[in-house]
C-alpha cells in the first residue's frame, strides 16, 4: 500500500514538470538583419542541448514535431524524454521565416544562419557545453558545411540520410534563372515513404497535412556548386553517419565514404533496418532515436 501512494505522489508532483517540459516555444533569432523562427521544446532539467535542421522541401514542425492521436511521431518529444533540451530552425522561405529580399536560399547562406541560431543557443546560457547538431538530407549537407564554416560551435554533428557522395561535383547555376515559387503538393509530401509497411496511413496524411499548411510555396534553392566545398577532412567533432536501411537517397557504400573521409577519430555509421529516408517518423523510429541518444550519451563518457 505504503508503495502505491508513493507512486501516486511522484506521479502528482512530477507529471506537471514533464507536461511543461515539452511545451512548444517560439522564438526569433536575428540572421544578419533577417528573422528565423526558432522552435524549442526542452525536458526539466536538461543540460545539454540540440538543434535540428530540416530539408530541402519541408520545415521543422512538419518534420521533427508531427503530432497524432495514438502514435509517438514527434522526434523533438522523443528527444525531450531523454532529457535534451531540443531546438528546430525554420531556415529562410520555409514556415514560419520569410524569404530574404533575394528570394533565393543558398548552401552558404543556411550554413551561416544555422551557426547564428547556434551561438544564439549557446548565448542563453542555460546548457552546459555547445550545442549538437543534426541535418536530415539537405540539412545534412548543410549542417556540415556550418561546421566546417564556422568550427568550434558544436559538440558534435549527426548527419541523418545525407545525399552528396564525396566524390560528386555539383555544377553551377546557370546566371539567369529566377525564382519559381512553385506550389508545393500533396503528392510531393508523401514522396519519401518509400518502403511499404513502415508508415501508417493515418501518419502519412497527418504528416502531408502539416507540411502543405507550414510550406505550401517550394523554397527557391540555389548555388548547389557550394557544397563542392564540402570535405570530410576538415569535420573534426565526434560524427554520427545514420541512415536508413532501404534509402535511395543516402545508399550505405555513399554513407560509407563519408564516414571514412571524416577525420574525426569519434565517428559511426549507424543502418537503420526496415528503414527509408523519412525514417524520423516510421515504425522503426524507435531504434533511430536509440542511435541518436546513445551516441550523444558515449561523447561524455570519452569526455570523462
Amino acid at each position: 500500500m505504503l508503495i502505491r501512494i508513493l507512486i501516486v505522489i511522484c506521479a502528482l508532483v512530477f507529471a506537471p514538470l514533464l507536461a511543461a517540459s515539452a511545451e512548444l516555444e517560439r522564438h526569433t533569432v536575428m540572421a544578419d538583419g533577417h528573422p528565423i523562427a526558432l522552435w524549442e521544446k526542452s525536458a526539466a532539467g536538461a543540460t545539454e542541448s540540440i538543434l535540428l535542421v530540416h530539408g530541402r522541401t519541408w520545415s521543422a514542425l512538419p518534420d521533427f514535431d508531427l503530432q497524432l492521436d495514438g502514435e509517438d511521431l514527434s522526434m523533438m518529444d522523443s528527444l525531450v524524454d531523454a532529457g535534451y533540451a531540443v531546438y528546430a530552425v525554420d531556415l529562410r522561405g520555409y514556415g514560419e521565416t520569410p524569404r530574404d529580399d533575394t528570394g533565393w536560399l543558398t548552401p552558404n547562406r543556411a550554413a551561416d544562419d544555422v551557426a547564428i541560431v547556434l551561438a544564439w543557443i549557446a548565448g542563453q546560457g542555460k546548457w552546459s557545453g555547445k550545442p549538437h547538431l543534426f541535418g536530415w538530407s539537405n540539412g545534412s549537407t548543410i549542417s556540415q558545411l556550418m561546421v566546417q564554416r564556422h568550427p568550434g560551435l558544436v559538440s558534435s554533428l549527426t548527419l541523418f540520410g545525407h545525399w552528396l557522395d564525396v566524390n560528386e561535383v555539383l555544377p553551377a547555376d546557370a546566371p539567369d534563372i529566377v525564382p519559381l515559387k512553385e506550389v508545393n503538393t500533396a503528392e510531393a509530401a508523401a514522396s519519401d515513404f518509400i518502403t511499404p509497411g513502415s508508415i501508417s496511413q493515418a501518419a502519412i496524411d497527418a504528416y502531408v497535412a502539416a507540411a502543405l499548411a507550414a510550406d505550401p510555396i517550394r523554397v527557391d534553392f540555389r548555388r548547389e556548386d557550394e557544397f563542392n566545398a564540402l570535405d570530410g577532412a576538415k569535420v573534426t567533432v565526434p560524427t554520427l553517419v545514420i541512415a536508413g536501411e532501404f534509402d535511395p537517397l543516402a545508399p550505405a557504400d555513399m554513407q560509407v565514404r563519408l564516414l571514412l573521409s571524416l577525420a574525426t577519430g569519434h565517428k559511426q555509421y549507424v543502418s537503420v533496418p526496415g528503414g527509408d529516408h523519412a525514417v524520423l517518423l516510421e515504425r522503426s523510429r524507435d531504434y533511430f532515436i536509440h542511435e541518436i541518444v546513445a551516441f550523444l550519451q558515449g561523447i561524455k563518457l570519452i569526455g570523462k
